[in-house]
């Protein structure tokens, strides 16, 4: 079992940037690939970013083309920490958002954002953006 919490949310405004944290309880084969996903009002949950790895070491990492750009996710793995930087943000980046974990390596890039591949979740922190 992997318990994933997610932090950093907040109102800001339209161009303005927020960095999400996701804290898993341990480090494990299950945290390899995480992924950040988001869900708006009763639409379906979309893949935003997902890694593989490390990217400073021959890792993957795999955007929406939505947020190709202006979000960056990285991960510190001796905090066991994943993070989403969300720079020019717009009002349409409003939605929950939420951590994952433990898909299987190796994945195609798409399939990385794919929710069902997914085991683990966080609760979510939501992220608001006015124009």
């Amino acid at each position: 079992q992997v318990q994933l919490v997610e932090s950093g949310g907040g109102s800001v405004q339209a161009g303005g940037s927020l960095k999400l944290s996701c804290v898993a309880s341990r480090s494990s084969a299950s945290t390899i690939v995480m992924a950040w996903f988001r869900r708006y009002l009763g639409k379906e949950r979309e893949g935003v970013a997902a890694i593989e790895g490390d990217e400073r070491t021959n890792g993957r990492v795999s955007y929406a083309d939505s947020v190709k750009g202006r979000f960056t996710i990285s991960r510190d793995i001796g905090k066991n920490t994943l993070y989403l930087k969300m720079n020019s943000l717009k009002p349409e980046d409003t939605a929950m958002y939420y951590c994952a974990a433990a898909a299987p390596p190796g994945l195609p890039l798409a399939n990385m954002r794919k929710e069902h591949v997914y085991t683990y979740w966080g609760q979510g922190t939501q992220v608001t953006v006015s124009s």
